[in-house]
């Protein structure tokens, strides 16, 4: 608009000038052309020869961590560069939205961005716009900058120390004695060392009193696998009013605050119960349908971990299919030797059938019930009534409540059986 108004006053100069003959409308139009194109020049000029690069310390992160990375700008032209205006369109929450530089000539400057993590997801930082203009606010032009980088955030995890599941029984009540290839949490016996052993199989105290190498053998797990059945119907979930908050940040001076709903205790629920059964070299497998079906058979490897965190980080309460067409849909899966950590805030009493249903073929169950009524949604009395007659231990997570608290005794004690 500014631009409009020079040329606008140029062009009633150079009118006055060719009515009335006046030399010195002549000169100011002139000269008003002369600042038009010299402030278009010096706008333009400012945004050439600049770059941009982002250097992101780590793509992973974890709620309640902070997310660091550092904007290099460059300019690589001789002539300095008077005013810069970064504008990052990032889309990760409280992420800084840009910063004006001065740039000299064929100078870098850095800034380092520390972003707050209070929200799981995938996020991407990125692109940029870089704006400049010239001294006389006429001209205000812009360049945009195409690059970015995803970061994932994984869902916060608490340590469960008195965490248990019920053990599980193989067809017939015996333990398996079949050797197994993989580490697990239980030795048979020892033998001597052959080239291709691990050495994570090496039993050290062995090897000291006998002289020579020693290693372990292992049997299978007796206790079976464990399956995570995360519940992400999206009307069985609830948003408190009110939030939390994650923690103060100091260079903010306020407090972040996420928040609070059933479909974040539920995932953080399932994080930090496959981190803790994982530590304890547990095979567990992750089961969700939310905006898509997700299965991640059971494993124990230290990747599991992360490929189940990845998988929770982006899950949402998007599901059109109930917990108890889940449990159905999915029965094929779970075998006589399962045990299932079935974790909902479903208040619909149909979905016991569906679990009464595998109980009877001889698997394990324990349920975390986020009971969504503390959330401000619906009572699930009737839920756990259902479950206390099945004897299926039930741990009942309110909003507010500690996780590790909550997740430390039952609050429906059964034998997680027939």
């Amino acid at each position: 608009m500014k631009a409009l108004g020079v040329l606008l006053l140029a062009i009633l100069c150079f009118v006055v000038a060719q009515g009335t003959n006046i030399p010195l409308f002549f000169y100011l139009f002139y000269l008003l052309l002369a600042l038009l194109a010299l402030a278009y020049l010096w706008s333009w000029s400012n945004l050439q020869g600049v770059s941009v690069t982002r250097d992101v310390g780590t793509r992973r992160a974890q709620v309640g961590e902070e997310a660091r990375e550092r904007l290099l700008l460059d300019n690589e032209w001789p002539l300095p560069k008077l005013w810069v205006e970064v504008q990052d369109h990032s889309d990760m929450p409280l992420h800084a939205s840009g910063f004006v530089a001065y740039l000299p000539g064929n100078e870098r400057r850095r800034w380092t961005v520390r972003t707050p993590c209070t929200m799981r997801g995938k996020w991407t930082l990125g692109p940029v716009t870089l704006h400049s203009g010239d001294p006389f606010g006429i001209f205000k032009l812009q360049r945009p900058i195409d690059s970015t980088t995803d970061i994932i955030v994984y869902p916060a995890t608490i340590d469960l120390p008195d965490f248990k599941l019920p053990s599980a029984e193989l067809p017939g009540g015996a333990d398996v004695r079949t050797r197994s290839f993989h580490v697990t949490p239980n030795v048979s016996t020892i033998r001597d060392y052959v080239f291709g052993d691990s050495f994570n199989r090496i039993h050290w105290r062995s090897t000291a009193r006998t002289g020579k190498m020693m290693v372990k053998e292992f049997e299978l797990d007796p206790t079976a696998d464990v399956w995570i059945v995360v519940d992400m119907h999206e009307r069985s979930q609830a948003i408190a009013e009110e939030q939390r908050t994650l923690f103060r940040d100091r260079r903010l001076g306020r407090d972040i605050q996420v928040p609070e709903s059933t479909e974040e205790y539920i995932v953080s629920a399932a994080a930090s119960i496959g981190r803790h059964l994982l530590n304890g070299s547990r095979n567990v497998g992750l089961l969700s349908w939310g905006q898509h079906r997700e299965v991640i058979p059971p494993e124990r490897e230290a990747r599991q971990l992360y490929k189940m965190l990845e998988s929770l980080a982006i899950v949402r309460a998007h599901g059109t299919h109930s917990l108890q067409e889940v449990l159905i849909a999915e029965s094929s899966q779970f075998s006589r030797s399962s045990t299932m950590v079935v974790i909902t805030a479903s208040v619909d009493p149909t979905w016991v059938t569906s679990l009464q249903q595998l109980l009877y073929r001889g698997i394990r169950a324990v349920v975390v019930f986020v009971d969504q009524e503390s959330f401000g949604g619906l009572p699930g009395q009737s839920t756990l009534r259902k479950l206390n007659e099945l004897n299926v231990p039930v741990y009942k997570v309110e909003q507010g409540q500690p996780l590790d608290q909550a997740l430390q005794q039952p609050s429906v004690v059964g034998r997680g059986a027939r």
